[in-house]
């Protein structure tokens, strides 16, 4: 039986059969770039959301002010670009502008994992700015009265609590991520989106192609969701705890919390 007599399903499962392998490299090299990209992307993000929410030290000198100011300049630049301008095109610019410019030419790994890092770091640095913002104004004034300088108080004191309010946003970076590493394909990166480019175009099974791609999309979104929804939920801790407290008239055991998982308050 050729190609053309197969019905809908019978061509699914012969490019399943045909290229199952190629599929799941096609896959594993996205996971791969999704995965390493998030976490450049968090660092990034971490880094320039912590320069834009440093403020002067009232002691600072005019030049040690007017640096801070250059820095964060730059900085605000670099975010406001690499958000109101498509990937695709960054891509393209970096990979081949790197190549005209500075002679410097790029493998697939590495303009891959540059272009998404690059590209998430600025969406985790609004990400991260607004969760430093968000949390009280009275843990960092109170961090500072104990004698915390701004480093400790933001690695001890603010960080902790700003990475629960943002760790949905990371893991939705992270499902685009998986999505939007199909750009890279203009680049010639072998993910799944050019694998599929490369099925279709041989058996001429656009649809087919097509309906099974988009089936290992989101079998691979959804598992991440499910995972790191998890790990919200883990760190959120129990509903019922003891508080750590050396007062013996306190009544510490079986306390919840304000707003428990059910929605109920107590």
């Amino acid at each position: 039986m050729t190609i053309a007599e197969m019905n809908f399903f019978q061509r699914m499962l012969y490019i399943l059969e045909r290229y199952g392998g190629s599929l799941a490299k096609g896959a594993a090299t996205t996971m791969a770039i999704a995965l390493i990209c998030t976490f450049l992307g968090c660092v990034i993000g971490f880094a320039v959301g912590l320069v834009q929410t440093t403020e002067p030290h009232k002691n600072s000198g005019k030049i040690r002010r007017a640096l801070l100011v250059a820095v964060k300049a730059v900085l605000t630049a670099y975010v406001e670009v690499f958000r109101g301008t498509p990937m695709m095109l960054q891509a393209a610019f970096i990979y081949y502008g790197a190549s005209q410019l500075f002679g410097i030419n790029l493998g697939m790994w590495s303009a891959a994992i540059i272009i998404v890092s690059i590209n998430t770091g600025a969406y985790m640095a609004e990400t991260v700015r607004g969760g430093i913002l968000s949390v009280d104004p009275g843990q960092r004034e109170g961090a500072r009265a104990i004698g915390m300088s701004h480093f400790q108080t933001m690695l001890f004191v603010i960080l902790p609590q700003a990475l629960r309010n943002i760790m949905p946003q990371i893991g939705n970076n992270l499902i685009i991520n998986i999505k939007d590493t199909c750009v890279l394909s203009i680049i010639g990166t072998v993910e799944l989106f050019f694998t599929f480019k490369s099925i279709s175009g041989a058996l001429y099974t656009y649809f087919e192609a097509a309906t099974v791609t988009m089936i290992i999309y989101f079998i691979l979104t959804f598992a991440c969701s499910r995972i790191l929804r998890a790990i919200e939920n883990k760190m959120d801790g129990p509903a019922s705890f003891d508080l750590a407290t050396n007062d013996t008239l306190a009544f510490t055991s079986g306390l919840t919390r304000y707003n428990d998982k059910t929605g109920g308050t107590h």
